[in-house]
């Protein structure tokens, strides 16, 4: 069974407005709103389409700077956790990105304003200042194994980002979460995948981000099979724990649900256990199961029949 850890930008992106994420401050944003960096989904342009403030752009944008400086945004991360790696991208920004640009990341307790976070001492440098391309996703690994709370983009000196993608893994404050039922799949309490078999139409870790899928796109979808296998998806839970409930949601997949799902257990010792055996599913449907095993497992497998879309995957328990 796989258990390779994914490629940075396989990883879910913490930032997002969609788990949460905020942008709670920046210096200046005279021609296109700060809010727009963590916006869900590539960005859009439609050339000569102007406002007051000139050409409408799909990002954040900021004067162009007559004196010495530089340009900042904060972003409370929807998730907090460890960062693997960020994504600057400057889709549509072609004459006026910023020539380079560096990211610092910071821990906060609690819920300090925005002004006092932008005057924090504390912040930690994970990408140097480097140089970035115009209308390009400009890639760049964290080397960290540190829990943030808030993300800090500088541009130099001036211009427009699209999007800032922070890629990692959540890593909730178990203070708050001790003796607690709890969903161990999802993505805001630790939980993270880690393989899958397909994921042709949308990604996999969609199925473990909170609240209800809303379209199709919002949940994973794999391509139609023709051979006699079957498709699956292989999750890190937030903790070894035991689990006593799993919602299988198929909600907004209708003629492409799966026929039946199944789920395995593995044991931090690498013992598998059933957890679900292979079960009817029933379209654009929230099905839940109770589960009657008291193994302790720290990941999860999940199997579809033959293949189709899941809009999301819950795991009640508790941590062990």
């Amino acid at each position: 069974m796989p258990t390779a850890e994914p490629d940075f930008t396989w990883l879910p992106d913490l930032a997002l407005r969609s788990l949460g994420g905020s942008v709670i401050w920046a210096n200046d944003e005279t021609f296109a709103e700060k809010e727009n960096l963590i916006t869900p989904g590539p960005a859009v342009f439609q050339p000569a389409t102007f406002g007051h403030k000139g050409q409408v752009y799909d990002g954040w944008e900021t004067r162009r700077r007559r004196e010495p400086g530089c340009d900042r945004a904060i972003v409370r991360l929807g998730v907090p956790g460890v960062i693997r790696g960020v994504v600057v991208d400057t889709s549509w920004f072609k004459g006026n990105f910023p020539p380079e640009v560096s990211v610092e990341a910071l821990e906060l307790d609690g819920y300090p304003t925005a002004e006092e976070v932008a005057a924090h001492p504390g912040w930690t440098t994970l990408v140097e200042p480097a140089k970035v391309y115009g209308d390009t996703r400009n890639p760049f690994p964290v080397d960290s194994e540190n829990r943030w709370t808030h993300v800090r983009l500088t541009i130099y000196p001036d211009g427009g980002v699209a999007r800032l993608r922070v890629h990692g893994e959540g890593r909730p404050d178990l203070r708050q979460l001790a003796g607690m039922p709890l969903d161990l799949a999802a993505v805001e309490n630790g939980g993270l995948v880690l393989d899958c078999s397909n994921r042709f139409y949308s990604a996999p870790q969609n199925i473990i981000f909170p609240g209800l899928a809303q379209v199709m796109g919002d949940g994973w979808e794999t391509a139609r099979r023709r051979d006699d296998g079957n498709d699956w998806v292989l999750l890190r839970l937030a903790g070894p724990g035991r689990i006593r409930l799993a919602e299988l949601d198929t909600s907004c997949f209708i003629g492409n649900s799966p026929g039946s799902a199944s789920l395995t257990g593995l044991c931090p010792d690498g013992r598998e256990v059933p957890l679900l055996p292979r079960t009817r599913l029933l379209p654009d449907t929230r099905h839940r199961f109770g589960v009657q095993s008291t193994d302790v497992v720290d990941r999860v497998r999940l199997d579809i029949y033959p293949d189709g879309g899941l809009a999301r995957l819950r795991l009640y328990g508790e941590l062990a």
